[in-house]
């Protein structure tokens, strides 16, 4: 690997002994950053002799979860910094190499949003432009936006320049300190395996800089470098026209809408959104609206935490009588909504509140557009298995597919991209997790076009004098009851989690799983981290498994259904519950009570939160 470099670094190497795969990757990083602050990091953590948070820092590295590379910025390989966004795209480029003869022709698009610390001279825009130089100093054309954008913008320009693949520098609704690298294929979904371990392979051996990679400068002035930023927009405002069926109405609404963007990237692409649609512009929440790495008004970027988090944009929409709140989180792939009711009162719609609405609106959008009932047949909504069952329990009365996945959009957008290959009609997806897909033009989570799709439901439903909890409320009537509850227990300590999961897979003896939960029957067990599905012949899982996430799920005698599993993106234990119940069936508040009551005792037995010292959620 060549010399060692200055003395200084020689020296510094020398103060950490007796682990020689710590003394290298510390030469390692003395060598090849050149970053003088996250190098200065390293340095002085190695002249303290803090030994445990090297190896935490050098010792391992990034894995493709739900959402890609994800990690706190900072120096060290398991971070997300200069050089490890250089050495992913290294490995990138390695692997695009072996996929596509016609690399250097297509190219690659990159994006990003607007994070970064100032602190270690790391930033959203800095990264693209060195995963940029990366590629430019290896002949292949790169499409760099000129500046942030939704993160919904780089799979749709992949599948409109025809690219090999895309990367957005993200880290979506995560705290202010994290930042990420997003992978799309040239199909427009995100990477699934054997993408994702095959790049992984290729970023290990491809971990010394290369010349020029080091050379941020370089996308200002290659002629293989192009900026996507207005075709790209323009072409998508365009698409996005495709999913408004109600342009006049919505030109006449008196309805009015706030938008916060969360600190992030929304603001812009939403106002445009509701010009493609015909309605005026929303109202921003001013101190919201502009970019802000600190997210200096939210105690976490992340509009799904709910009302807390809402207060400046339901303060104005108080002040401004406008009923209806959308928000976009920092990088707007994801959208949370709120309406006012009579009384004042705010209600916030969970995700799969939200989806039962939008998946109702876009189907009934498509009847009127569609009077043969033949044509039903080929129409499919999908979700994950982690979300609601209220498409699935339309599909069933209504007469189209419904198709369920794994968590994360990565597997729902690589199925639609399967079943449109097949000819057949996607309308819509979600995840419980405020992430849904109207229509195709984006085979991801869109904030921008769901959060106006909402606006002209909303103002669609006004001129029927139907709030949208009005219809969400007859949907529910009409289709079943489906009350759900979602949260998360924090555990920073990985043995805690692998022992909590381990207890459940021998809780009645080796390899037996529980057979109740505080007096509530279990009748069936899926265990897709082993395979391990009860309700299956042969008792193996239909889903794919997954072995480097924990996710069991547990259907009750009463109906219920539940699962436990580890975040992709941070450091959570998630559980997510449903009831469902006939039309016409149950009172709501008595299944709310009855799954409140279920809740509490499989948190409390199975994850034992007081012994394993897990942090409960904050409300």
């Amino acid at each position: 690997m060549g010399d060692c470099g200055e003395d200084v670094n020689a020296n510094l190497v020398s103060h950490v002994t007796g682990d020689s795969q710590l003394d290298k990757a510390i030469w390692q990083w003395i060598t090849w950053d050149k970053n003088p602050k996250t190098r200065a990091q390293i340095e002085e953590l190695v002249k303290e002799g803090k030994k445990t948070e090297l190896r935490e820092r050098l010792c391992c590295r990034m894995t493709f979860g739900t959402s890609g590379l994800r990690a706190a910025m900072g120096a060290g390989f398991s971070l997300i910094n200069d050089l490890t966004v250089i050495q992913s795209t290294q490995g990138m480029y390695r692997y695009l190499e072996k996929c596509f003869p016609d690399l250097k022709r297509r190219g690659f698009v990159i994006g990003y949003d607007t994070r970064g610390q100032a602190a270690i001279s790391c930033s959203s825009e800095r990264l693209a432009k060195l995963a940029a130089a990366v590629l430019l100093s290896k002949g292949v054309p790169v499409y760099l936006f000129s500046t942030y954008v939704p993160t919904p913008f780089v799979p749709y320009a992949v599948k409109q320049m025809k690219a090999t693949a895309g990367v957005m520098i993200t880290a979506s609704h995560n705290p202010k300190q994290d930042n990420g690298y997003k992978v799309y294929w040239e199909n427009g979904s995100q990477i699934t395996s054997p993408h994702d371990k095959e790049i992984l392979k290729c970023i290990e051996e491809s971990v010394e800089p290369w010349d020029g990679s080091w050379n941020e400068n370089i996308a200002d002035g290659s002629p293989l470098r192009s900026d996507p930023l207005d075709e790209i927009c323009k072409s998508y405002m365009e698409d996005l026209k495709v999913i408004c069926f109600h342009r006049d109405l919505n030109a006449k609404t008196s309805l009015r809408f706030v938008h916060t963007a969360f600190h992030g990237v929304g603001h812009d692409y939403v106002q445009l959104a509701f010009k493609a649609f015909g309605f005026a512009p929303p109202i921003p929440v001013q101190e919201q609206k502009d970019p802000d790495p600190d997210f200096s008004t939210v105690r976490c970027p992340n509009p799904e935490e709910g009302e807390s988090v809402l207060e400046l944009a339901l303060r104005l929409a108080e002040k401004e009588g406008a009923r209806v709140v959308l928000a976009t989180d920092p990088d707007a792939d994801r959208l949370a909504v709120a309406e006012q009711y009579e009384n004042g009162r705010w209600k916030v719609f969970t995700g799969n509140e939200l989806a039962a609405l939008l998946g109702w609106w876009l189907l009934a959008c498509w009847k009127e557009k569609h009077p043969d009932a033949a044509d039903i047949k080929r129409v499919h909504m999908l979700a994950t298995t982690v979300s609601s069952k209220i498409l699935q329990t339309i599909a069933q009365q209504e007469g189209f597919h419904f198709v369920e996945t794994l968590p994360g959009f990565k597997w729902i957008g690589n199925r639609i991209k399967e079943l449109m290959d097949n000819g057949n009609e996607v309308l819509f997806a979600f995840e419980e997790s405020i992430g849904f897909m109207c229509g195709t033009s984006v085979l991801d989570k869109d904030g921008v076009s769901a959060a106006v799709v909402m606006a002209e439901m909303a103002a669609y439903l006004e001129t029927r004098n139907l709030t949208l909890s009005q219809q969400l409320s007859k949907i529910y009537e009409t289709y079943g009851f489906h009350i759900s509850k979602t949260s998360y227990l924090i555990c920073q300590h990985l043995p805690t989690i692998k022992r909590i999961f381990d207890r459940l897979r021998n809780f009645g003896g080796e390899r037996e799983y529980p057979r109740s939960c505080g007096g509530y029957s279990i009748v069936h067990t899926r265990d897709v981290t082993t395979g391990y599905d009860s309700s299956q012949p042969g008792q193996k899982c239909v889903l794919p498994v997954t072995k480097n996430s924990q996710m069991v799920t547990f259907t009750f005698q009463n109906g219920c259904v539940a699962t436990l599993r580890t975040s992709g993106t941070e450091p959570k234990i998630k559980y997510y519950a449903e009831l469902r119940a006939a039309p016409g069936q149950s009172d709501p508040a008595c299944l709310k009570e009855e799954l409140q009551k279920l809740i509490h005792v499989l948190v409390e037995e199975f994850l034992e939160p007081d012994k394993n010292k897990l942090i409960r959620r904050s409300v």
